[in-house]
């Protein structure tokens, strides 16, 4: 987040204030002149300044925001609103009922993770005469911000600040994740903003394709994978069953980082499907992660989201009913136990990057071992370990040791949970008219790759947007 202050522009704008240039700290301010709301406020997320950035100083007044709308659970649109509530914001959080089911999870886990990194950090400094730092925010935070969200129903209109209505339609990129159309009244007129969120994958599994959009006076557009297309489910499901293969026929592991909430339940649904076919090798599946797990019943709570084909599949004994192999490890001991199993084992641990959470200890054990595998099967931002792994690094740094990787390192890009251009574009395609799109949630090559596409091929206004810089409504 920029360190000036935004000054209340002379016209209605919405100032993109993180995931402009940049793939993480999603957070867009909009201003009609009457009200102010955010559109995101979530966590930077890599790097060696992340941290940092999340602490900065608001470049807004608290007192002044009507109103927050967030697309969907992911900590990198959603992660810095318990810091929101801490520093005094009072309003509304405006989600999806599956989204507020989430938070609950995410948010009480981000706290603690928070708080025991201070622990440790404090330890450290204590001893070297340094002043302790204090976590960014607490359990505390987080269960008042909780307090804050308002559920509203896919297709509902809700007004959340005077002049501004809401409508939630279905992105499919996790449960409960929203296309955000907001209808503003501002001195110069009316307009229709809608912003794409994260947009799903249509060749994934269980949740539903992304709804189109027909009118918009002004688009605020995704462009994780505006670069590239991802490969056809089949294909990826044809990959990952040749890799387990090699793993068990080699005695190795296979690890996979994996992001709790939508990336883990569809690798489970997939993992059953292969199970079924007979080509799941290994005995054990591990999910090592507490929060996955959790995620992975609040999914089970939410099925009518889900697709009609695996809705009916997985009716009755849910996603654990699904993988008879799975195995939960939701301790530190379970945890534990599992490095000490012999022979070929699938764990599935997080963080999805590899930059915190159980899979640094399993990549620890694990990447200098050349029988092990590691399956990356999402988007790795720049500057963290799951990048280096993909960029081929030999060497990198895992809980204060350098490890050597040995193991092959496979990358599943069909798994993605973000549509990639061609489906972008398809997006993009359904509106009738041609409005002013601003590109972000992007690398900067992402972003303009997919803004040279969406003019020569749409005829779209397309740019990506600068972080700070307002747009005028």
């Amino acid at each position: 987040m920029p360190t000036h202050r935004i000054r209340k522009p002379r016209h209605p704008s919405i100032t993109p204030l993180g995931a402009a240039g940049e793939v993480t700290g999603s957070c867009h301010l909009v201003d009609t002149g009457e009200a102010r709301i955010l559109l995101e406020c979530g966590l930077f997320q890599g790097g060696r300044n992340a941290d940092a950035r999340n602490r900065r100083r608001w470049p807004f007044r608290l007192d002044q925001i009507d109103a927050v709308v967030l697309s969907h659970a992911h900590l990198d649109h959603s992660g810095l609103v318990p810091r929101l509530v801490r520093d005094g914001y009072q309003g509304p959080v405006y989600v999806t009922p599956a989204t507020r089911d989430l938070l609950d999870i995410m948010w009480q886990d981000a706290a603690h993770l928070q708080e025991r990194d201070a622990q440790w950090e404090n330890k450290w400094r204590l001893r070297a005469g340094k002043q302790p730092v204090e976590p960014i925010y607490g359990i505390d935070d987080a269960r008042a911000a909780l307090s804050c969200l308002e559920a509203v129903d896919y297709h509902a209109e809700m007004t959340v600040a005077p002049g501004i209505s809401l409508r939630f339609l279905d992105a499919g990129h996790i449960l409960g994740s929203a296309i955000v159309c907001l209808h503003l009244e501002h001195s110069r007129g009316r307009t229709r903003l809608v912003f794409s969120g994260d947009l799903g994958n249509s060749e994934t599994v269980l949740l539903r394709d992304p709804e189109t959009v027909a009118e918009a006076d002004l688009v605020l557009m995704e462009s994780t994978y505006g670069d590239r297309n991802h490969r056809g489910l089949d294909e990826t499901r044809e990959e990952l069953a040749r890799v387990l293969a090699e793993a068990h026929a080699g005695g190795g592991n296979v690890l996979i980082p994996a992001f709790a909430v939508g990336r883990t339940q569809e690798l489970l649904y997939t993992l059953g499907q292969l199970e079924r076919q007979g080509r799941l090798p290994q005995a054990q599946v591990f999910l090592d992660s507490p929060m996955a797990i959790a995620a992975t019943r609040a999914y089970e709570r939410h099925v009518n989201l889900f697709n009609h084909a695996d809705r009916a599949e997985l009716a009755g004994g849910g996603l654990q009913g699904w993988l008879p192999a799975l195995r939960l490890s939701e301790s530190t001991e379970d945890s534990m136990a599992i490095n000490r199993i012999s022979g070929g084992a699938v764990i599935i641990a997080g963080s999805g990057m590899c930059s915190g959470g159980r899979i640094r200890h399993h990549l620890k054990y694990n990447l200098w071992r050349r029988e092990a595998h590691v399956v990356i099967c999402g988007f790795q931002a720049a500057r963290t370990p799951g990048r280096a792994l993909v960029d081929g690094a030999r060497r990198i740094r895992l809980l204060g040791a350098e490890v050597a990787v040995h193991a092959t390192v496979h990358t599943l890009g069909g798994f993605s949970a973000h549509a990639g251009q061609d489906q972008l574009l398809a997006w993009a395609h359904a509106f009738r008219t041609r409005p002013p799109v601003w590109l972000v949630h992007g690398e900067p090559a992402s972003s303009e790759a997919l803004a040279g596409c969406l003019h020569d091929r749409l005829g779209f206004r397309a740019r990506p947007a600068a972080a700070g810089k307002a747009i005028d409504l």
